[in-house]
């Protein structure tokens, strides 16, 4: 059995611990053969049944927990601050977070998915074989536009606000679901604000630990600081003009 964790600078220390290991697995896995499992360049030449599938989803979640869970520590460590005194404080976390990455790894294999329907379009069209910066450029105009939209902002404002979210969402009536739902809830509205920017850390793959963490900060500061929603536009912006460019170019 885990020992009880009460403190919250403890409790803290061990998520950025289990943050800094997802790191460093996926710095051991992008040098590893199966760095290929999360690139989407790589991918359809490894495609297969349903044990490569299971690769791509333990790394898509490694990936999630290095780069998605700590935009959203501040929520999981108001939930602890508000249960860590009642016995079963460590199980309503882990659901908690169960169910937030959950939700990240549905969306991981829509990604799946949605990469495999991409390569078969491919394969059938010269002219997108031919051109296959389109891609690409479309990723970055479509991460751009998104930036601008209503949907961002409020799925924005609901993770920006971890205490009305969870006041929210928490009755502490039938603990497990609701914690487990309130994991859920709050990886919608993360999904919601950050699917986007994911896609484009898909597209340059799991290797890439330098996009990955240019872009788990740009997350983290537009959910957490005080002044994050003003990255949202200029970012979009910059998306934008890079898929010009490279239409362009």
């Amino acid at each position: 059995m885990w020992p009880k964790v009460t403190d919250q600078r403890l409790f803290a220390t061990l998520m950025v611990v289990l943050v800094a290991l997802a790191w460093l697995t996926l710095w051991v896995w992008g040098r590893s053969p199966y760095a290929r499992f999360l690139s989407h360049h790589q991918l359809a030449e490894v495609r297969g049944g349903g044990a490569l599938m299971l690769v791509f989803v333990a790394g898509w979640t490694v990936m999630i927990v290095a780069m998605m869970l700590p935009t959203s520590l501040p929520l999981v460590t108001l939930f602890h601050t508000i249960v860590r005194r009642r016995p079963d404080a460590r199980q309503l976390v882990i659901l908690l977070v169960a169910g937030y990455l959950g939700i990240w790894t549905l969306f991981g294999l829509l990604v799946y998915a949605g990469d495999w329907v991409l390569h078969e379009a491919v394969e059938r069209s010269p002219w997108l074989e031919a051109k296959a910066w389109v891609i690409g450029a479309a990723t970055l105009a479509l991460a751009g536009v998104y930036q601008f939209t209503p949907l961002k902002y409020r799925c924005l404002d609901k993770c920006r606000s971890p205490l009305s979210f969870i006041m929210e969402h928490w009755q502490g009536e039938r603990d497990n679901a609701q914690a487990f739902r309130l994991g859920v809830h709050h990886g919608i509205f993360c999904v919601g604000c950050c699917w986007s920017l994911m896609l484009l850390m898909f597209a340059v793959g799991i290797g890439n630990l330098g996009w990955m963490l240019v872009l788990g900060m740009l997350m983290g500061m537009e959910k957490n600081m005080p002044w994050g929603r003003r990255l949202s536009a200029p970012l979009g912006a910059v998306l934008v003009g890079w898929g010009l460019i490279l239409v362009a170019g």
